[in-house]
């Protein structure tokens, strides 16, 4: 099994991976399958189905379909130029993708948030039609969003494609315990194998050079978090405060008077500056998805500032790790909280958080093994019931505690000697299970726990 660091580390816009990030690729993979189609199409329609209906309006999927349909993408994502595109496109209804020309395409009639069941495939799915000059259908494509900013057509995911189909890498895990021998085989780090497993995919790439681009735009995210105020867009008036925090902090430093368990609040202040701006729309980088985006960029950022000994220079190392432990949970469970609940998306990310800031710490791999379990097996259970379906309450805190559960799984690790009951195997499996038997109301439909208990309006 191989999934390369940079297709779990991305990056993108908020608020969603699964909701805003992957219905926009969607639609630019649609426009590619009509580029390459004998006939001219005249207009464009869409349907969004299951937990991109229930909560698309809070996650901006309506947005991110119109605008891939139009022909941006979130590597490229400029916010100045897509807001004005929405405003020509609602009041001309068309949209014009390069290569394609004019297309009929109104939202209010032509984009349908569809209520019904969830399209059999994945909780997140929609479809995209065009029609020829009469309205009639030629062409329809299903896509699956299936977290992280995955898309995959229906063929696809009956195809089996989200294993990996390239050619062998040096060390193939699909499970911890295989990883685990490995390492004892070859002697390697989990970072060493990972990284030779990248470079046996992509040998002329600066592998450093591309990690340290991503902790750049993770830095700069908490940067912006931290310096801004105000209000965050959707309704529900929510206060932005990791600037406050952090003003608040920088004060008292120098003092004395902090207590120790002061350090947990730089985490989330770290942890909820990403998090306000994945809420506004801002550019993130998906760690292992948006909802989830501000654990492993604070956990790297109290190790970088609160640790001493701590190197830069080490960081490829951390996201290494960290990106083996996700793409072992990726590929046995699950990272969507539309498919599993949050335990998969904050729970996920606390587990490779741990995982990374042990490698650092000097962890064996057993070590680094045990803080992932540790870390995924107490967020086991979290559902995702976002209020008013807008990532921000409670997702924003959830991601700090993620951050400060990661450190303390990490920390509990490293004070053994990497023996332990549970196997990390074993608590992805159960969240598997858990999220198989979790009711809808909890996996990011907006229809239960706090979503229908706290006053939204």
């Amino acid at each position: 099994m191989f999934l390369s660091v940079f297709d779990m580390f991305k990056i993108g816009v908020g608020p969603s991976s699964s909701h805003t990030m992957g219905p926009m690729v969607a639609a630019a993979r649609f426009l590619d399958h009509l580029r390459a189609q004998p006939f001219r199409v005249a207009g464009l329609r869409a349907s969004l189905h299951g937990s991109l209906a229930f909560t698309g309006v809070g996650h901006a999927t309506d947005r991110a379909v119109i605008l891939g349909l139009a022909g941006f993408v979130p590597e490229t994502f400029e916010a100045e130029a897509a807001e004005a595109e929405l405003a020509r496109i609602k009041a001309e209804g068309s949209v014009t993708p390069q290569g394609l020309g004019p297309l009929r395409f109104d939202p209010g009639s032509d984009l349908r948030f569809d209520y019904g069941p969830p399209l059999p495939g994945h909780a997140n799915g929609l479809v995209l039609r065009a029609t020829d000059a009469q309205g009639d259908e030629v062409v329809q494509e299903t896509f699956y969003s299936i977290g992280g900013g995955f898309v995959l057509t229906a063929a696809e995911l009956a195809e089996g494609r989200q294993t990996d189909h390239g050619p062998p890498v040096p060390y193939p895990f699909a499970t911890a315990a295989e990883m685990l021998r490995m390492a004892a085989e070859s002697g390697l780090s989990i970072a060493a194998m990972k990284r030779r497993n990248e470079n046996s995919r992509e040998p002329g790439r600066d592998l450093d050079a591309g990690l340290r681009r991503i902790w750049a735009v993770m830095a700069g995210c908490i940067d912006r978090g931290l310096a801004t105020g105000g209000i965050l867009p959707g309704g529900l008036n929510v206060r932005r405060r990791a600037q406050g925090i952090h003003e608040s902090l920088l004060a008292e430093r120098g003092m004395n008077l902090s207590a120790p368990h002061t350090i947990n609040d730089w985490m989330s202040a770290y942890a909820m500056a990403v998090n306000e701006e994945n809420a506004a729309g801002g550019q993130v980088v998906t760690a292992p998805t948006n909802g989830a985006a501000g654990v492993i960029p604070a956990t790297i950022r109290y190790w970088l500032d609160h640790v001493p000994g701590a190197s830069a220079s080490r960081i490829p190392e951390f996201l290494l790790t960290a990106a083996a432990i996700g793409g072992l949970i990726k590929y046995n469970a699950s990272i969507s909280g539309a498919e599993c609940g949050c335990q998969a998306e904050v729970g996920s990310a606390a587990a490779m958080a741990a995982a990374g800031l042990c490698a650092v710490l000097g962890g064996t791999p057993e070590q680094v093994e045990n803080a992932a379990e540790i870390a995924l097996e107490h967020h086991l259970g979290m559902t995702c019931d976002p209020v008013r379906g807008l990532v921000q309450v409670p997702c924003i805190e959830r991601n700090g505690l993620g951050a400060i559960k990661a450190v303390s799984a990490a920390s509990l690790s490293l004070r053994g000697d990497g023996a332990h009951l549970v196997p990390l195997d074993a608590a992805i499996e159960t969240m598997r299970q858990t999220g198989e038997d979790m009711s809808e109301k909890y996996k990011e439909t907006a229809l239960g726990g706090l979503a229908v208990n706290v006053p939204n309006c």
